[in-house]
């Protein structure tokens, strides 16, 4: 064991350590209120379970959806067990309102399936160990690999319909078609939900009740076979694959990822989104490779596409080691970037304008590039701001220059911003890629305190919110919990673990750097300890760690991946020689040392460092990493968490 390298002595404590601290005490005290508030005993949500049709499951389990990451960023054991006791109240509240069958969503689309399934999955990373858990993930999985429940034809490589999930395949959008008026006001901005309907040219057409009727069987014709957001069931494979690495799973995964390669090869590279129940692509759509389901032509495009293709690309690259398998999605955003126009977001007809001219405020008035969102029979249409968490995901997976060169693309195209740590939220509890981009790159340096600062003020109007909710008339609405949710995990993510807010739509809990109290034995930061994770370059992370306790010591575990895909090779400390500190107490102050750098090599079967950290010390790390070469776990499970930091090193 090599010898330990001392963390240096702090004579001022940043602000950043202290206002990272605040912020976990602060969501600490909201949760609870949270819980108290607004949820029963039993963990359900305090809402009669009432539901007309097949939406509505994801809306109960989103608002716990990154409270499992909190937890494993170094929030409390209590956050954790509360997280547990709310997903099975909701579970069991849903199935008793005939929504979920074996604690599974009966069936619905996976743009929808997948916001419900990133609270589970983030409770498997959290306690791989709890057997509970561990049995659902395999049994879920099933519902895909296992061709006996209908979800998956083997033959035609095929997810069998649009709606699936615990009861198979489902007819439609519906039990029955039902017609599609113009009176769904909500909708219009999105058009016409099919755009080769006899008769229907334009959104006003749908007045009439023959053809409303007639949308409506045709939507209910077309919503057969396999769409492209189905590629987000690739995460419930992967999610089972990481308790016992089986290799069916993987096998499935690979199969049916490279089947939509495959289509998009066919179509000069671009992912269609719709293949008919025989196998063809266009089959129920008179040819056209657009106009599925959450496709191309309506109601988001990118968004959904975009989504489902990183994630699936993310996930054959998580089980097979080749990141090629992202071409897919590259060629998405590269087609979106290439027919880009410049123009002022608040002058567009764009279908989500609201929430970015909410988002940028003034700055929707200043020109941007906008990239189209959607094709449908007069080519692309629909233009709006590129939505960051795709380029950057792909980037941050891969860490190439080219995928890099991609994002700055993106990122330079937003108009100029006095102030681009923009105050706000939104469910997804992301939109601050481009200011954590800048700080990476050295541009903002002063992101951690801006964000932190904004992070702080996002608990406290969620917490007012919820202290209003008696006299809000918007209190009784389905989204309300969502919007209130004060747990707030993306400036945390960034800065603590290195890594972009999770993929919302199904993406899985990945993280550059993951830590480990070493006293407590738990996952997350030890209390007091703040991190900071400044440079993602290659395969190289430096991250700093300071001890923000004047009066206790704390020891870290440090490790390089999530699920073990990474490890750290060497580390090198960033430290200081020959100082005095705390020196004579008749000194005015301690005696700074000077700059000393000491790398230490690990053994190859070390995974993880453990760093001491006296009251109000600081250590500074560059961790290089390497391929682990091993079968990525969850972590947690006996084969992979060693038992005692016995032959772990120190820095």
């Amino acid at each position: 064991m090599p010898h330990p390298i001392p963390a240096r002595p702090l004579t001022a404590i940043p602000a950043w350590a202290v206002l990272q601290r605040r912020l976990f005490a602060e969501i600490e005290d909201a949760w609870r209120l949270f819980s108290e508030t607004f949820t029963r005993p039993d963990g359900g949500v305090k809402f009669d379970a009432v539901f007309e049709d097949r939406d509505g499951v994801d809306d109960l389990y989103e608002p716990f959806f990154n409270w499992p990451a909190f937890y494993l960023l170094g929030g409390s054991d209590e956050v954790l067990a509360a997280a547990k006791h709310h997903w099975e109240g909701v579970t069991a509240q849903l199935a008793e309102a005939g929504m979920v069958t074996g604690e599974y969503e009966n069936g619905y689309d996976w743009f929808h399936q997948g916001e419900s399934l990133i609270f589970f999955y983030a409770l498997c990373a959290a306690d791989p160990a709890d057997p509970v858990f561990a049995e659902r993930a395999r049994r879920f999985a099933e519902l895909y690999t296992d061709a006996a429940h209908g979800n998956y034809d083997g033959i035609r490589n095929i997810i069998t319909a649009p709606h699936n999930g615990a009861l198979g395949p489902r007819p439609g959008l519906s039990d029955a078609p039902e017609p599609y008026s113009a009176d769904r006001r909500e909708m219009r901005p999105y058009g016409l939900p099919l755009e080769y309907v006899p008769g229907v040219d334009e959104w006003d057409d749908l007045a009439d009740p023959a053809l409303a009727t007639a949308m409506g069987e045709a939507m209910h014709r077309a919503a057969a076979g396999d769409v492209a957001v189905n590629l987000a069931a690739t995460s419930l494979v992967a999610n089972r694959w990481l308790y016992d690495g089986d290799e069916a799973s993987a096998a499935w995964l690979r199969t049916y990822v490279d089947g939509w390669r495959a289509r998009a090869a066919e179509n000069a590279g671009l992912i269609p989104d719709n293949v008919s129940p025989d196998g063809i692509v266009g089959g129920l759509h008179e040819g056209r490779w657009h106009g599925g389901h959450y496709g191309w032509t309506w109601p988001h495009g990118l968004p959904s596409i975009g989504m489902a293709t990183v994630i699936a690309g993310i996930n054959e690259a998580f089980v097979t080691g080749d990141d090629s398998a992202l071409d897919m999605a590259r060629v998405v955003l590269d087609t979106v970037l290439d027919h880009a126009v410049v123009a002022p977001i608040a002058e567009t007809p764009f279908s989500l304008r609201g929430g970015w001219l909410a988002r940028w405020g003034e700055d929707a008035a200043t020109p941007s590039l906008l990239v189209p969102h959607r094709f449908g029979r007069h080519g692309w249409f629909d233009y709006g701001p590129m939505p960051l968490e795709l380029p950057l995901w792909v980037w941050w997976w891969s860490r190439r220059d080219d995928d890099l060169a991609r994002l700055r693309r993106a990122v330079e195209g937003l108009p100029p911003m006095a102030d681009p740590v923009k105050p706000f939220r939104d469910k997804a509890e992301a939109g601050h890629e481009a200011p954590w981009l800048a700080f990476l790159d050295g541009e903002l340096p002063d992101y951690p305190e801006r964000a932190l600062e904004m992070a702080l003020g996002q608990v406290a109007r969620r917490v007012a919110l919820m202290q209003g909710a008696p006299t809000d008339p918007d209190a009784a609405h389905l989204h309300f919990w969502q919007r209130v949710n004060p747990v707030v995990t993306e400036v945390l993510g960034q800065l603590i673990s290195g890594t972009p807010q999770v993929l919302y739509n199904g993406g899985l809990p990945f993280a550059a750097v993951v830590y480990e109290d070493a006293d407590a034995g738990r996952p997350g930061l030890p209390p007091d300890v703040a991190a900071l994770v400044s440079r993602l370059d290659g395969d190289d992370i430096d991250v700093s760690f300071v001890n923000t306790s004047t009066t206790r010591a704390r020891r870290v575990v440090v490790r390089a991946s999530r699920f073990g895909e990474r490890r750290i090779a060497s580390v090198t400390a960033h430290t200081e020689a020959d100082g005095v500190y705390p020196g004579r107490s008749t000194a005015y102050a301690a005696t700074p040392g000077h700059p000393v750098s000491v790398t230490r090599e690990l053994n190859h079967d070390d995974d993880a460092v453990v760093i001491d950290l006296p009251p109000a010390h600081r250590a500074d790390l560059t961790l290089h990493t390497v391929s682990s070469g091993v079968t990525p776990r969850h972590r947690g499970a006996a084969s992979t968490l060693p038992l005692s930091l016995e032959g772990v090193p120190h820095v």
